[in-house]
């Protein structure tokens, strides 16, 4: 089952026919079970190119990926968190070089791991401090704890943070937890994806005096007109949410994993800057469109358009890309030629990385295979909703820029 509404794409510089090859590409993804289902939307200029659904969003109740379907974006929730940070910042609350030691005294002397085992780590004084810029490139030397690619995370996995952090643990909880282990490199000296954005998130609620759901919802989602974006789904609302599946290892097709799966029926304990939200297709098109005009829509300004281009500019130290600096264990997309801004991969140069985009497009993507990028230059959106776990499984984020692009003709 399948629908597309697209307006004049051709207006707007693509080809129609080469635009349904997108469809056709990832319907093929369904029909070989690889994935239940899928919605995409692609924009110019601020309207919608193309949108379509296809397949089923509950592969077991037959229910139909449509309009309205809800999905986990998981990491997809770290730029809307970088840019609530942002507010605060254009408020005059701190500023990026600031220490993050002065609001959570659980990072005030942090120890950094330089040898041995995760039965008996030895560690040494950090030369510098976790700043607020740290945190929102992942230069911090926070990790995760299912990266699993160092003794590092193997401290988070000891001590109860894996994909899911512990039971009942609240986010002031966790990030003492995360103040009390080591880092896995000195503060700004690499890259490594972590729970940086879950300690923004505990910084934001410390700053705001608010707690992160409220923050969220009173200075970004309401004001944009995300009311769909939320921590969880009740009431008539859970017929709504895709079902969550992981791949078969030995036939490669998507079966449903409900473990996970029915951890978004409840308010979560932790409320995860980094990962903890639930959103539909078209509020997110709306966050994108408002990064597009540079923080502004339908006349509510979140940031300032030399705030998001700032943003979206390459941080990290020496301009050098994410191929040099990343510290391993993220391997879905290439990551050379690609910058880190503040809460976004930004591309620097395409040709390293072998993918057709422009200089200066920002994007990222979630653990259930989501995806968005913004192309500043092209004036270009593009979102692309599932949920198969992990989003390394197929390559389907550059082979969606690969087909996008192809469409555009102008």
């Amino acid at each position: 089952m399948s629908t597309t509404r697209s307006t004049d794409a051709a207006q707007l510089g693509f080809d129609p026919a080469r635009l349904a090859r997108i469809d056709e590409h990832f319907g093929r993804y369904v029909e070989d079970g690889r994935l239940p289902g899928w919605q995409l939307v692609v924009t110019r200029r601020g309207e919608i190119a193309h949108a379509s659904t296809y397949g089923l969003r509950d592969r077991e109740s037959g229910a139909p990926v449509a309009d309205d379907t809800l999905w986990r974006i998981y990491s997809m929730t770290k730029p809307i968190t970088s840019v609530a940070a942002m507010v605060l910042w254009e408020e005059g609350h701190f500023e990026l070089t600031d220490e993050i030691g002065r609001w959570l005294p659980e990072f005030a002397d942090m120890r950094v791991y330089s040898k041995g085992s995760t039965l008996k780590p030895y560690t040494v004084p950090a030369i510098e401090p976790i700043r607020v810029w740290h945190l929102l490139t992942h230069t911090a030397g926070l990790t995760y704890g299912w990266m699993q690619t160092s003794v590092v995370d193997g401290l988070y996995r000891a001590a109860g943070y894996d994909l899911y952090p512990p039971a009942d643990v609240d986010l002031a909880e966790a990030s003492r937890s995360f103040g009390a282990l080591p880092l896995l490199f000195q503060p700004g000296t690499a890259w490594g994806y972590s729970v940086a954005t879950d300690v923004l998130g505990r910084l934001i609620e410390v700053v705001s005096g608010q707690s992160l759901d409220t923050f969220l919802a009173e200075r970004v989602l309401r004001p944009l007109g995300m009311d769909d974006t939320r921590w969880y789904v009740d009431g008539a609302d859970t017929a709504r949410l895709a079902a969550l599946y992981v791949p078969d290892p030995a036939t490669g097709r998507a079966v449903r994993h409900d473990a996970l799966g029915d951890l978004a029926y409840e308010k979560p304990a932790l409320l995860s800057g980094g990962g903890g939200l639930i959103s539909s297709a078209a509020d997110y098109h709306r966050f994108t469109q408002a990064l597009l005009r540079g923080g502004e829509l339908d006349g509510v300004r979140l940031l300032a358009p030399r705030t998001v281009r700032f943003m979206t500019r390459n941080h990290l130290p020496g301009g050098q890309d994410l191929g040099a600096l990343s510290t391993g264990g993220f391997a879905e997309t290439s990551l050379d030629g690609i910058g880190f801004g503040l809460g976004f991969a930004v591309v620097d140069d395409p040709i390293p990385g072998r993918l057709p985009s422009s200089a200066g497009e920002y994007y990222w993507g979630g653990v259930a295979s989501t995806a968005f990028w913004v192309d500043p230059t092209e004036e270009i959106t593009a979102l692309f909703f599932t949920q198969l776990m992990p989003s390394s499984t197929w390559p389907i984020r550059p082979q969606l820029r690969q087909l996008v692009y192809a469409a555009l003709l102008d």
